[in-house]
């Protein structure tokens, strides 16, 4: 990023030398990050991030299509995406949302009878970011069968989580999810998929996304690609087992935590749900924070409103038990001694919280 900065800050658009040096490089960003995906025959289009790049999924799919569709999205999806959904119901399209079992899986039947009723577009997230439910991107799939475009986002689930863009139409990413920096991602979508630019202007990423490249991004976001890579196939059984010891350790220090969403073993390797009876999340997150241990209570983009998390209840859990929730997220970088140190403190910190409980 900082060579970027000082002394490959060209414009990639342009035809002078080092501009097409510039050009050269996002070619082979652009390709690092298909072959992470399994992407041959797709193309990646730079995006300000994983919000952009999933308005530019659903908006421009739809925005491509003629007449009133309809349109099928799961009921915890990202506010990016559910807002975009929300945005072609006040067009006047016909949008489902589909329902999820308590362990975050998909209603099935729910998404088939859309298929039935002409769903065009159906659109699920890879991992939740709020329980680490996992997608069968597979049996998605197989039930589409080629009725209807399938956008995934992976925003969560990116290198983390093996993804193969054979299951999907298109696939959302962000930079900062892989310890990249923040303001860049990409949207991989296959060849022969239409989309309405969201951006217009000069035409750049072959007309999808106007405006001048982000070289500096770009250039984080490859770094990160690469590095996640070379951490080797063993690496999301590694960040498992540091999750269950997580887990293992909380519901030592805390009999009575509660798992929301799928058993643990069965969900994303870097994120768990945990609640803690009687006590609010937010009330733990800045108990933690004051230990130097960092969570969320649901989507760290809205977690400041602090409400009840909209996925929880949507899974089927009480409003009164979804106040309880604290998200905790691993990275390969988070240490056994750090867990152990977390899993302590909250022993310690529940014992005395819970004394206040609300009347």
């Amino acid at each position: 990023m900082t060579r970027c900065l000082n002394e490959g800050y060209f414009n990639p658009s342009s035809v002078y030398k080092p501009a097409v040096e510039a050009f050269r490089f996002l070619r082979e960003a652009r390709e690092n990050l298909l072959d992470a995906v399994h992407g041959e025959g797709c193309e990646a289009t730079f995006t300000s991030g994983g919000t952009e790049a999933n308005n530019l999924a659903v908006l421009g799919a739809v925005g491509r299509m003629r007449g009133r569709q309809v349109v099928a999205v799961s009921a915890v999806e990202h506010p990016s995406v559910r807002a975009a959904f929300d945005a072609l119901k006040e067009q006047g399209h016909d949008v489902r949302v589909i329902g999820v079992t308590g362990s975050g899986e998909l209603r099935w039947d729910e998404l088939e009878a859309a298929l039935d009723d002409g769903a065009s577009l159906v659109s699920c997230m890879q991992v939740n970011n709020e329980t680490g439910a996992l997608l069968d991107a597979e049996r998605l799939h197989r039930l589409v069968d080629g009725r209807a475009l399938i956008h995934v986002d992976g925003v969560q689930g990116f290198l983390r989580v093996p993804f193969d863009m054979k299951w999907a139409d298109m696939y959302t990413l962000s930079g900062h999810k892989i310890h990249g920096p923040k303001g860049i991602g990409a949207l991989v979508v296959k060849k022969g998929v239409r989309l309405k630019p969201q951006h217009i202007g000069g035409g750049q990423e072959s007309g999808l996304r106007s405006g001048t490249e982000n070289t500096p991004g770009i250039a984080g976001l490859n770094a990160a690609v690469l590095e996640m890579r070379a951490m080797g196939p063993d690496m999301p059984a590694a960040l498992m087992a540091k999750k269950l010891r997580l887990v293992e350790a909380v519901k030592r220090a805390v009999p009575e935590a509660l798992i929301n969403g799928p058993e643990p073993e069965k969900a994303a390797p870097h994120i768990v749900n945990i609640g803690f009876p009687d006590v609010r999340g937010e009330v733990m997150l800045h108990a933690l924070e004051g230990e130097g241990i960092y969570v969320s209570t649901g989507s760290a983009c809205s977690s400041k409103k602090l409400k009840v998390s909209s996925v929880l209840v949507s899974m089927g859990i009480k409003p009164s038990v979804a106040e309880w929730a604290v998200r905790f997220s691993l990275s390969p970088h988070t240490t056994e001694e750090e867990i152990d140190y977390a899993a302590g403190k909250i022993g310690t910190l529940y014992d005395q919280l819970r004394r206040f409980k609300r009347r």
